[in-house]
């Protein structure tokens, strides 16, 4: 199990749980996360493909589930090495379209300023993943509003995170482009999409789905893109749309 962006192994033990009924689950922490090592000054998406692969070999495992992020990391691994028998992803950071770059140069500036919620609101203002309304919010009145709502060891976890968060975006944004390479994905794959997720980003998994070789597309009605991470019953709901990988 392989988590996506701002997260950490914790935020997947629910879901880990009930998978853990059928499966013996390895829930990874990326780089820059939990007892792993940093993300490192020359990190990029490559070494992240390289430590799934020491992952998948100490383990054994044959089966892979990633989100987001950690999504883009499987179907990378999976693309340059057949390690798994079948890869189950709920949407996954393959870039279909351009990655918006524009807020990285503010967030970097509120981060070295030691302003970590106004790095936040610049992220989820100018990634694309917020809602039209919290986009279009005055700056200063957004970030009180996280300073009064994000709070407490799941806050904690996100912001120790922001650094890496940068660096994966990064990432991501040079991804594009890069579609046709999955074409090499060999394994059997589930998308699983959030039916609350938006219209433009669900047409990009359509076409995630045709640039696979053996790929299946599933929408699930009333998630969003954070649900397997969610602390109620979206894991739950991912949980039970996982009997592909039996």
């Amino acid at each position: 199990m392989v988590g996506g962006n701002l997260s950490t192994s914790d935020d997947y033990l629910p879901l880990a749980r009930l998978l853990a009924r059928s499966f013996t689950v390895h829930v990874v922490d990326r780089r820059g996360r939990g007892a792993s090592g940093p993300q490192g000054s020359e990190y990029s998406l490559a070494k992240e493909v390289e430590d799934l692969h020491a992952v998948q070999a100490a383990t054994g495992a044959r089966l892979a589930f990633g989100h987001s992020y950690g999504g883009l990391v499987v179907l990378e691994a999976a693309r340059s090495l057949p390690l798994f028998d079948r890869i189950a992803v709920y949407e996954p950071g393959v870039p279909c379209a351009p990655v918006p770059t524009a807020w990285m140069a503010p967030f970097r500036e509120r981060l070295a300023a030691g302003d970590h919620y106004g790095a936040f609101v610049h992220f989820i203002q100018g990634s694309g993943g917020a809602p039209a309304f919290m986009a279009k919010l005055p700056h200063w009145y957004l970030r009180t509003v996280m300073r009064v709502v994000l709070r407490g060891p799941r806050w904690e976890r996100m912001r120790s995170l922001l650094t890496a968060c940068l660096a994966e975006h990064e990432q991501l944004a040079a991804q594009y482009g890069r579609l046709p390479e999955f074409a090499d994905v060999t394994a059997p794959v589930l998308l699983l999409v959030g039916g609350r997720s938006r219209p433009e980003h669900r047409a990009e998994f359509t076409m995630l789905r045709d640039a696979l070789p053996d790929a299946s597309l599933e929408t699930v009605d009333g998630l969003g893109h954070l649900s397997p991470t969610e602390p109620k019953s979206g894991p739950v709901v991912v949980a039970r749309a996982l009997p592909f990988l039996l």
